[in-house]
């Protein structure tokens, strides 16, 4: 069984409240790293993109486990890349890597500038490049921050990914991408896009109320969360893989 501990809307703000949700959550995915491959971290690392949270964020965001880190709307692209990954770049944050037996193909769906999200063109491209690259026989996650579906949210429905068409004719050409991974709703939920499921991390900051469960948007009394995803039949023929998701709450 090959398992993602996934955390994503970190949002890094300099508030000790703030660290010590993202430290619970990172410290409860260590402690248990012997039965977990790989850690995902989709977007909004920091709240304002500021330099000074993401030397915060450069402090704090460790673990033994393989790390794979894309952006979010309340991210810089420039300080990201240069605070967290050493590089000068004002390009997407793209990242693509083979753990596992699995490939993952990380993507930045921001907009600068803008809380929507959207793939461009050339990354399009660059994944599909990616798969087809590494062969048909490799089980495939794409992640990225925006979900490019609805989720019954109204004001996080309003921001999500759009030109979600073009992402999801790449499963027509790539049938050995197994599932969508994503943040930016702050709430634990999963649905399908494009025949594949789609899973939504928890926020590690905070919830993000449902309709009925309040008029404020923002529900900080929810602790942070995490997905596990397990992907079964690695190694195996593409008829037996199959994703399971199971969602933790971490006291801190």
């Amino acid at each position: 069984m090959f398992v993602v501990a996934h955390i994503s809307d970190l949002h890094f703000n300099g508030t000790r409240y703030n660290r010590r949700r993202i430290e619970s959550t990172l410290g409860y995915i260590n402690a248990r790293a012997d039965g977990i491959d790989a850690l995902l971290v989709t977007g909004d690392i920091t709240d304002e993109g500021s330099e000074s949270e993401y030397r915060e964020a450069h402090g704090v965001l460790y673990s033994p486990l393989p790390m794979l880190i894309t952006a979010g709307n309340h991210d810089h692209r420039e300080r990201f890349n240069a605070g967290l990954l050493g590089r000068e770049t004002s390009e997407p944050v793209n990242q693509a890597e083979v753990i596992g037996g699995v490939l993952f193909v990380v993507c930045d769906s921001s907009i600068p500038g803008e809380n929507d999200g959207y793939l461009t063109d050339e990354t399009l491209a660059w994944i599909s490049a990616t798969i087809t690259a590494e062969g048909a026989a490799t089980p495939v996650l794409i992640a990225f921050h925006h979900p490019p579906t609805t989720l019954g949210m109204p004001f996080m429905d309003s921001i999500r990914q759009t030109g979600e068409a073009r992402l999801a004719a790449l499963v027509d050409r790539h049938p050995n991408i197994v599932a969508f991974l994503c943040g930016h709703a702050h709430t634990p939920s999963v649905t399908t896009f494009a025949g594949r499921p789609l899973a939504v991390a928890p926020g590690a900051a905070s919830t993000l109320n449902l309709p009925f469960e309040g008029t404020e948007i923002v529900n900080r009394g929810q602790p942070p969360g995490i997905a596990f995803h397990f992907l079964d039949g690695v190694g195996g023929p593409p008829d037996g893989w199959r994703l399971v998701t199971h969602f933790r709450s971490v006291m801190f």
